[in-house]
C-alpha cells in the first residue's frame, strides 16, 4: 500500500519582509484612516469628505502590495471595493449624524453577505484573507497555502470561519442599527468605535485560536496515517 500524502509545511518565512507587510497592512488599512479621519473632522470637513481623503491610505496600501509583489491580490480587490462602497455609502441620502451611523453598519452588513455569498464560489472569502495574513507574500509561501486546499480539514475550516465571520457582521450591523434609533447620538458615537472594533477584535482572536487548532489536527491525522501506512509496510 503507498503512503497517503504528507502534509506539506509551510515554507520558511522572511521575518523582515512579514514584519513589514503586518506594518503597511494594520498601518495604512486601520490607523493612518483613522487619524487622518479625526484630523479632518476636528478641523471642520465634513464626514463624508474626511472619509474619501482617508480612503486614500488603504489604496496606498494596495499600490505598495501591487509595486513590491507585482500583482493585484485578493485581499486588495476586496479592500479597494469596500473603500468606493462605503464612500458612495456615505454620499448618499440625509447627512445627519445618525443616518451616518446607520449607514456605516449597512456596509458591514454588506461584508457579512458578501462572506456568505462566497461560499457557493470555488473557494469562500476567509481562503483569500487567510492567505494575505498566513503567508508573506512570496510565491513559495502562496502555493504552499494554495495547496493546503486539498485537504478537506482545511476546506471545512475556510468555510466555518467565512460563515462566522459573515453572520458576525450581519449581527453587528443589524445591533447597530437598532442602537442608532434607540441611543442618542451622543451615546452612539462613544458606542460605535466599541461595536466595530470590538467585533473586529472577536472575530480575529477566535479566528487565531481556530486556525491553530485546525492545524495541530491535521498535522495530528498526517502522522497517524504516515504512522499507520508504515505499520502496514
Amino acid at each position: 500500500m503507498s503512503a497517503p500524502p504528507v502534509r506539506p509545511a509551510a515554507p520558511a518565512r522572511s521575518g523582515a519582509a512579514t514584519a513589514i507587510g503586518w506594518t503597511l497592512t494594520v498601518g495604512l488599512n486601520i490607523v493612518a484612516p483613522i487619524v487622518t479621519f479625526g484630523a479632518l473632522t476636528d478641523r471642520g470637513w465634513s464626514d463624508a469628505t474626511a472619509l474619501l481623503v482617508s480612503g486614500v491610505w488603504p489604496v496606498l496600501d494596495t499600490v505598495i502590495h501591487l509595486a513590491w509583489h507585482r500583482k493585484m491580490d485578493d485581499f486588495a480587490i476586496v479592500s479597494i471595493f469596500f473603500i468606493a462602497l462605503t464612500a458612495v455609502v456615505s454620499l448618499v441620502g440625509a447627512d445627519s449624524t445618525r443616518a451616518l451611523l446607520v449607514k456605516d453598519s449597512v456596509v458591514t452588513g454588506l461584508f457579512g453577505v458578501l462572506c456568505l455569498a462566497t461560499l457557493f464560489a470555488p473557494r469562500p472569502l476567509m481562503f483569500y484573507f487567510g492567505r494575505r495574513f498566513a503567508t508573506d507574500g512570496t510565491a513559495p509561501s502562496h502555493a504552499w497555502w494554495n495547496g493546503l486546499w486539498q485537504y478537506e480539514g482545511f476546506r471545512s475550516t475556510m468555510r466555518l470561519m467565512t460563515i462566522v465571520w459573515g453572520v458576525g457582521y450581519l449581527a453587528e450591523a443589524v445591533v447597530r442599527i437598532v442602537l442608532s434609533y434607540v441611543l442618542s447620538v451622543g451615546t452612539m458615537v462613544v458606542v460605535n468605535p466599541f461595536l466595530i472594533y470590538g467585533t473586529l477584535g472577536v472575530l480575529v482572536l477566535w479566528t487565531i485560536r481556530t486556525g491553530k487548532r485546525s492545524r495541530a489536527e491535521g498535522e495530528a491525522r498526517a502522522a497517524a496515517a504516515a504512522g499507520a501506512a508504515t505499520a502496514e509496510a
